[in-house]
């Protein structure tokens, strides 16, 4: 990951909050044959004491299920939006455009759970994305029988994060009038550019401090 100091958040709550933010994960392994491997899954974070946890589960007999039951060491990529920012918006535009993005890496130890483990992790899932204690896509509201044949098919497991590595690299590097110029140019143009707009301008203070 690219690690430069002053492309890092100043407070980790920072970083918990952006991956509570982005659920939607990348996750990498590495089979028994040393061949890498990857999925796309929405995690839940739950912090045990000083230890942070990833929840999830994967259909059975997957590339990378196989791959993670050979070798339980992976790698879960948080990311957000991500925009092109030209250096024609610097104060010198003499130098490189680059590209404005935030993104987290946790390491951990991937542990599957048993069915008891899947039931719990699948009704904590669709509480907590569905937000509507009344919702019919509750698996708690849904028939047993339905449930009970639907585990049949996928495994939970979680993921016990051993380190964290982000880069939040959104123009901390450049003057204020190029931030401020960066800044009002994204909030013109698509989603993940206003996103990233929005993200500098709430971030600001951080980054520039005025004497009073």
């Amino acid at each position: 990951m690219y690690n430069v100091n002053y492309f890092k958040a100043t407070d980790e709550k920072e970083v918990f909050e952006f991956m509570r933010q982005h659920p939607f994960i990348t996750l990498c392994g590495v089979d028994a044959n040393n061949s890498p491997v990857a999925t796309h899954i929405p995690v839940l974070l739950e912090e045990r004491g000083d230890k942070l946890f990833l929840l999830a589960h994967v259909m059975r007999k997957q590339t990378h299920t196989l791959a993670f039951e050979a070798n339980p060491n992976v790698l879960a990529i948080f990311s957000g939006a991500h925009t092109y920012v030209s250096a024609s918006l610097y104060a010198n535009p003499a130098t490189a455009s680059t590209w404005n993005y935030q993104a987290v890496h946790a390491k951990g130890i991937l542990r599957f759970l048993n069915d008891d483990g899947l039931l719990s992790l699948l009704k904590r899932l669709t509480e907590y994305f569905e937000d509507n204690p009344h919702s019919a896509a509750l698996v708690q509201h849904m028939d047993g029988a339905y449930v009970k044949n639907m585990m049949k098919a996928i495994v939970a497991f979680e993921i016990e994060v051993t380190s964290t590595e982000h880069v939040f690299k959104l123009s901390q590097n450049r003057d204020e009038k190029s931030y401020d110029n960066i800044t009002a140019h994204l909030s013109t143009l698509d989603p993940d550019a206003k996103a990233i707009a929005e993200t500098m301008a709430q971030r600001k203070d951080k980054v520039f401090t005025h004497e009073k």
